[in-house]
């Protein structure tokens, strides 16, 4: 049974109404505190920390407030909350002898000194590199709101786990079944096997950073190719779902991408009241993105985000692309560039701004503003907007500043090595890291001004965070805790 049949059909608009006005007061006096990707639900990477440092250094230990050791990959963003830190990364950093091999970490930390509190770890699926691509990890950045996480692992599943493990000496939640139950370990409150229940093919990884808004979270469920990159083995199984965050029961599931997956499905979703109108945004990997209406799960609207002559090519040599990057949600508008696997190089892109308040297919009506072919490339950067400009990098090492309301282009610089994570902009800095290891520190504003760059020990993949006064940067290896010390 939908939600719509539980009630006649001449009430659901007042219903509908009813939910919007809700979902406005949920978001609005929700007291738990939240932590994500993007700081936010409309993904924004902006915060309104103040005194960030500007300069660092890891080797002589100016303003490094502490480093904890993770494993030897990491691509999961920090998240921060109830006075712990939270990241994914994979098992080479052991911190439990009994689970050796390679699996998927999520580990815990103290915020106040670093010290590593739990850990939960998944197995590699059994297939190999075509569901479970070898020492990636956990890639998703976890949506941590009161005493509840949420990831979605390297197998597959959408996680909830308690973010006290079992330091509050309870096992919570009905699934009960954890082998370990140690200090170190995590507390599983309840698993969805998409893979099992829901019949969906990731393709290399999950790895999906999600969203909660009321009772529901929201999944991209990386449901994508098989090895020959050709064949797509469960087009109708779910590319987007909607599960209740209490129990983990699919409440609606949308598939369609379809016949038209062009590879994976690797981006995250966002969300916002725009008009009055709760949307839930989902890029799929058609290219397409989508808006739904969140309790029910039925299409507002939708904008393709290719040319109608873009044409997809294995191996990345065609002009037709996806998502990585996440959307961003301001002021009435969707922002979003196009991107494939990095594994593909580079190619030319697009960069949108989409009016976010039409209904129906509006390609071809909701274009505020574009940026593409020879002036923007392949990405997997979220944007950050600030003081009315757009912050966006690209996978062939460059950033650019855009006006938000025009799209005109005021500076880019180039970092000279690939950028897979995103601008964040903190206490008037735009921090960005490269796969060379080195974190440029920029000034924000029209007039393009780096302040300080300063190299990590290895590569940087993620995306800084700020909270409570601490910047918070991950390498490889290592997460890194940076302050200006007084």
């Amino acid at each position: 049974m939908t939600f719509r049949n539980l009630f006649p059909k001449n009430n659901f608009t007042k219903l509908h109404l009813l939910v919007g006005i809700l979902t406005i007061f949920t978001i609005g006096f929700y007291s738990a505190e939240q932590a994500m990707f993007g700081g936010s639900l409309t993904r924004n990477m902006v915060s309104n920390e103040t005194n960030m440092p500007t300069k660092w250094d890891p080797t002589s230990g100016l303003n490094v407030k502490w480093t904890a050791a993770l494993g030897s990959q990491t691509y999961g963003n920090p998240a921060i909350s109830g006075g712990k830190v939270f990241v994914g990364t994979n098992n080479e950093g052991r911190r439990n002898p009994k689970l050796g091999g390679d699996r998927g970490v999520v580990m815990c930390f103290n915020e106040a000194d670093g010290k590593f509190l739990w850990q939960a770890t998944s197995p590699k699926l059994a297939a190999g590199r075509v569901n479970d691509w070898p020492l990636q990890g956990v890639c998703s950045s976890p949506f941590v709101e009161g005493d509840r996480l949420y990831y979605v692992s390297n197998r597959c599943e959408v996680v909830c786990l308690d973010v006290e493990g079992f330091y509050d000496k309870e096992n919570d939640g009905e699934f009960k079944t954890e082998a370990d139950t140690s200090l170190i370990d995590a507390d599983v409150i309840w698993k969805l096997d998409m893979v099992g229940e829901l019949e969906v093919f990731p393709h290399n990884l999950a790895v999906c950073s999600p969203i909660a808004v009321g009772d529901l979270i929201f999944i991209v469920t990386a449901n994508g190719v098989d090895e020959s990159h050709i064949h797509i083995p469960s087009p109708f199984a779910p590319s987007f779902i909607a599960v209740n965050k209490n129990t983990g029961k699919v409440v609606w599931q949308d598939s369609s991408p379809g016949m038209d997956i062009m590879h994976g499905q690797w981006s995250n979703p966002a969300y916002a009241v725009i008009n009055d109108v709760p949307q839930v945004i989902f890029p799929g990997g058609d290219g397409v993105i989508y808006s739904f209406d969140p309790p029910t799960g039925k299409l507002i609207w939708k904008f393709s985000c290719n040319p109608p002559d873009a044409v997809y090519e294995l191996g990345g040599s065609g002009t037709k692309s996806d998502f990585i990057a996440t959307p961003v949600i301001y002021d009435n508008k969707v922002y979003i560039g196009l991107g494939q696997d990095p594994e593909h190089g580079e190619g030319i892109s697009h960069l949108w701004c989409i009016d976010a308040t039409q209904k129906g297919d509006v390609t071809n009506t909701a274009v505020v503003w574009h940026r593409g072919y020879k002036d923007f490339n392949r990405t997997m950067s979220t944007v950050a907007i600030h003081e009315g400009l757009l912050y966006v990098a690209d996978l062939s090492g460059f950033v650019y500043c855009f006006d938000v309301k025009t799209g005109e282009l005021y500076w880019k610089y180039d970092t000279y090595a690939a950028i897979w994570g995103s601008p964040y902009v903190a206490d008037g800095k735009l921090y960005i890291g490269d796969e060379d290891g080195d974190i440029a520190v920029l000034k924000t504003g029209k007039q393009m001004e780096l302040l300080h760059e300063v190299n990590m020990g290895s590569a940087v993949y993620t995306t800084p965070v700020a909270k409570n006064g601490v910047l918070y940067v991950t390498n490889r290896s290592t997460l890194f805790a940076l302050e200006t010390k007084r």
